[in-house]
């Protein structure tokens, strides 16, 4: 516990990416491998079970400080974080428990806890507390609530695992794909040579991402050199067919077994084995096109769906690459071919299992007037793929772009804030917007990305001043200030007090130059919705 602690602090501290990578390889370095395979696990974003609620860990600070409720609820609005808040505010402990080693605590004790009543819970937090350090008992807090964020990407563990292993970052990232297990043996395994069939393990390959196009399409040279397609709007996600088996793993590499049973089952008509990179989507047969992301989301969660849902909201697979045909690892293989081998293995199906349509263009204008298309096709604007790429790993620019259609926006009032996380825990980051119902202001859309550092200084101090009603870490503010929100789609929803959801909103920019009485109207975005 104590080396990881130095580490997490380490990371904690430092915003330089190149720092991080040396810290961490430093550490992989220095840990015994039980607990350098745990490291590796929470750090490239495993899942962590919460195994005590806030309030359990708030009754315990009381209970072992002595301090009243309203002193912790007003440092914790101050410091924004519970594990730091508790850290800071415990007297320092005698760190006997800090030897204790990292997979101790994550295969024994930490599970032990999860077993407790609340009553015993506490009691344990509390002596866990008093024998450990204040760094320690940070760390310990953040593994309890699952909430293990340090501005660590699982690219960044990668190339720190490649400066420790000595293997290309391309195979770590493969090797730890899928339901990796943080052992001593799997570690061991990242670092190992290569074997002949390695990219035929029971994993998905990792995703090649494209990159956003900012500037003109123009410049990237002879349209002939590149394969545009529709942009789908759904769930990234490979089909694996392999002695007469399917698999179907997300982008987030989440297995979707028995999920989606239709494609499952498509994937029995192919005619060889191979792993398919496409989009999950939910399809209107009788318009052949993709239905909302919101009908698919009525998929996501099912494990074994219905025949009612099933038929209700049928889902199509539609493929855009072939990664794996026959055995063979295509990824190096320029992608004219690996299109031409997908196009042949699908032709013979009548299934579940679509083959994205090329659009054919000799000049960029021709392409820049399809994509005007892309909103009534339900896509999101164009996919830009040059055809004689490799498929690689991660997001790594010049060979695929996305070409979106131009957000929508709508002015709205700011209504609600809340302190962010991390570094911003101290200052309103995260906002609530509403629009005009009638002679009300209706909370539509929450967005805490779009402003620089001193506009969310600037803002910060105004919420301070202008709060007019508390809701534990959520002030309500005077409706005063409009912001243009951009914003991907709106779809009708029952889910939400406005009726409409919006998707993926951002700040596009403070409208100064408004007041709220020109913000829009949630007519505005019904008939958006509708449209």
């Amino acid at each position: 516990m104590r080396r990881f602690a130095k580490l997490y602090a380490e990371l904690d501290r430092t915003a330089s990416t190149l720092a991080k990578r040396e810290a961490m390889a430093a550490y992989l370095r220095e840990a015994p491998p039980a607990d350098a395979a745990w490291a590796v696990h929470v750090l490239a974003g495993g899942k962590l079970r919460r195994l005590a609620t806030a309030t359990e860990l708030r009754q315990a600070l009381a209970e072992a400080t002595g301090y009243a409720d309203w002193l912790i609820e007003d440092s914790y609005q101050h410091v924004g974080d519970l594990a730091e808040t508790i850290a800071l505010m415990l007297p320092p402990g005698d760190g006997s428990l800090g030897e204790v080693p990292l997979h101790v605590w994550l295969e024994q004790h930490l599970p032990a806890l999860a077993k407790l009543d609340s009553a015993e819970r506490i009691a344990t937090l509390q002596s866990w507390w008093l024998a450990l350090k204040p760094e320690q008992v940070f760390l310990l807090n953040k593994l309890i609530t699952g909430a293990l964020r340090v501005g660590v990407s699982q690219r960044l563990v990668v190339q720190a695992l490649a400066a420790w292993s000595g293997q290309p970052t391309d195979l770590i990232a493969h090797r730890l794909s899928g339901t990796w297990k943080p052992t001593s043996r799997a570690l061991a395994a990242l670092a190992a040579p290569v074997g002949e069939d390695e990219h035929l393990a029971d994993r998905p390959y990792p995703f090649f991402l494209a990159s956003p196009l900012e500037g003109e399409v123009t410049a990237l040279g002879d349209p002939r050199d590149w394969l545009a397609e529709w942009k789908w709007d759904g769930i990234r996600a490979q089909l694996m067919w392999r002695e007469g088996r399917a698999g179907l793993w997300s982008r987030g590499e989440e297995r979707l077994d028995g999920r989606f049973p239709e494609i499952e089952q498509a994937a029995a008509s192919l005619p060889m084995d191979g792993v398919l990179d496409g989009e999950l989507l939910a399809w209107d047969v009788q318009t052949a096109r993709p239905l909302p992301f919101t009908a698919l989301q009525k998929r996501i969660g099912k494990l074994k769906p219905g025949p009612k849902l099933l038929a209700g909201t049928p889902v199509r697979f539609m493929a855009y690459d072939l990664i794996e045909c026959a055995g063979e690892d295509l990824r190096e293989r320029p992608l004219h071919e690996r299109r031409a081998r997908l196009t042949e293995l699908l032709e013979p199906t009548d299934t579940a299992l679509m083959l994205s349509p090329a659009l054919v263009a000799d000049a960029w204008d021709a392409l820049t007037a399809e994509r005007t298309h892309a909103r009534e096709r339900q896509t999101e604007g164009l996919m830009l793929k040059r055809l004689d790429s490799p498929y690689r790993v991660g997001r790594k620019r010049g060979d695929w772009w996305k070409w979106k259609v131009d957000p929508h926006t709508l002015d709205a009032v700011l209504l609600y804030a809340q302190p962010g996380h991390g570094r911003r825990a101290g200052l309103f980051t995260d906002y609530s917007f509403g629009v005009w119902d009638g002679d009300e202001l209706v909370t539509v859309a929450k967005a805490y990305s779009g402003l620089d550092d001193a506009e969310i200084a600037r803002l910060d101090r105004w919420i301070r001043a202008h709060t007019i009603e508390r809701f534990g870490p959520v002030r309500a503010v005077e409706p005063l200030h409009v912001f243009e929100l951009a914003f991907e789609a709106v779809q009708l929803s029952g889910r939400h007090k406005s009726g409409v959801a919006v998707r993926f909103p951002r700040i596009a920019r403070w409208r100064t130059d408004k007041q709220p009485a020109d913000a829009d109207h949630l007519d505005d975005l019904r008939r958006l919705a509708t449209g």
